[in-house]
């Protein structure tokens, strides 16, 4: 297993999001666009995972070359992003962000399902490959934050440029676990969309991910607002992914020990007390602190967990278009809904209302889960 190439991927693929997912908004804000508007552009930036992750995961399944579809991606997502260097408005700026993103989101979970196949078996060991992803975040975000102290947001375009020339870079030096093309012997991927059980699941993915739509996209202006400088607003940031980190460290055990559906259930309650906390009193600074512990649970555990439901149900051929699914209703349908809500409420109601209501999303899909996800994942599904 070329463990080093396979984490490097997710270093840098994870330091590009800790810095576009805490201050792109930033940067939309620099470029004089109101919440509203910025709510706007950042569900442009996720919807495109609606369709883009399932159109190369049809491809991915199809062909069996996963690797070439995220070398093609991330190469053409470089090339598209260059173009904000070039386009004023709201309309040029919503134009890059779309296809941009279009060919940026087909490349993790094409990866993801690689990653997968070389672990075979050992999935369970997933979350020590992924861990590369959540140290580089931690790096991005809390560096970033002391680089925007004293300059201008639009040190953002050029440094992220950056980034995705040396993801571009890895994934030409990842080896690809070839597998066969898809054939219909398998069975159609509609009989494994029609399980209430998969139902289920996707539809919790999507209200977790729509519960974090005030956080990705008004976080860092949230706080700014409340006071806090960039920099410990970065730190912040980190400090809920260090937190990630130390769950995925023992990932492994908690599922032998827990099981899935707890821990999933877990997370969802974790994560409503997470977002009430932060709306209700983001001045109170040792109250902020415990709420950022709790990323461990709104994405550390729910994603490990989640990914482990998708690889159990979307098996062989389909196991591209599961992982494409997962994003897809996750960070594409339920990021985009997240982002445009939290901009309409922001606007309207102001932030805390959008925290709570984030919470109440959470509280929504714990008793989806508690009443359809299965029983038997003690130690898998």
């Amino acid at each position: 297993m070329p463990y080093w190439r396979l984490s490097g991927f997710y270093l840098f693929y994870f330091t590009s999001l800790g810095i576009m997912v805490p201050y792109w908004s930033l940067y939309l804000k620099h470029l004089g666009f109101t919440p509203l508007q910025i709510g706007e552009l950042m569900a442009v930036l996720m919807a495109t995972k609606i369709v883009s992750p399932n159109i190369w995961g049809w491809i991915a399944d199809h062909t069996g070359h996963r690797m070439w579809i995220v070398r093609i991606g991330s190469l053409l997502a470089l090339l598209t992003f260059s173009g904000i260097f070039f386009v004023e408005g709201y309309w040029g700026v919503a134009l890059v962000m779309l296809t941009f993103s279009f060919f940026w989101n087909a490349a993790l979970p094409q990866f993801e399902a690689n990653t997968l196949s070389f672990l075979g078996k050992d999935h369970h060991k997933y979350s020590v490959i992924r861990i590369w992803g959540s140290i580089g975040f931690i790096v991005a975000v809390a560096l970033m934050g002391r680089v925007l102290e004293g300059s201008s947001a639009a040190l953002l375009p050029p440094i992220l440029l950056g980034i995705f020339v040396a993801i571009w870079g890895v994934s030409l030096s990842v080896p690809e676990v070839v597998v066969p093309p898809h054939h219909e012997s398998q069975g159609s991927i509609l009989s494994v969309l029609k399980r209430p059980e998969v139902l289920a699941l996707l539809g919790v993915c999507f209200l977790m991910q729509a519960s974090h739509g005030p956080y990705y996209t008004f976080y860092t202006i949230y706080m700014e607002g409340e006071g806090y400088s960039r920099t410990l607003i970065g730190q912040l940031w980190a400090l809920g992914v260090i937190a990630e980190v130390g769950v995925f460290l023992v990932m492994h055990r908690l599922v032998k020990a827990i099981g899935l559906k707890r821990l999933m259930m877990v997370a969802f309650v974790l994560t409503a007390l997470r977002w009430v906390l932060i709306g209700a009193m983001p001045e109170n600074f040792p109250l902020v602190l415990f709420a950022q512990l709790f990323h461990a649970a709104s994405f550390g555990i729910f994603h490990a967990v989640a990914i482990a439901y998708f690889h159990h149900y979307f098996t062989g051929r389909h196991h591209g278009r599961g992982q494409a699914l997962y994003s897809s209703m996750s960070f594409g349908a339920g990021g985009a809904v997240g982002a445009y809500y939290s901009g309409y409420v922001w606007e309207t109601l102001g932030g805390s209302v959008s925290f709570y209501l984030a919470g109440g999303m959470c509280l929504l899909a714990l008793g989806v889960v508690w009443r359809f996800i299965g029983r038997r994942q003690r130690q898998g599904v």
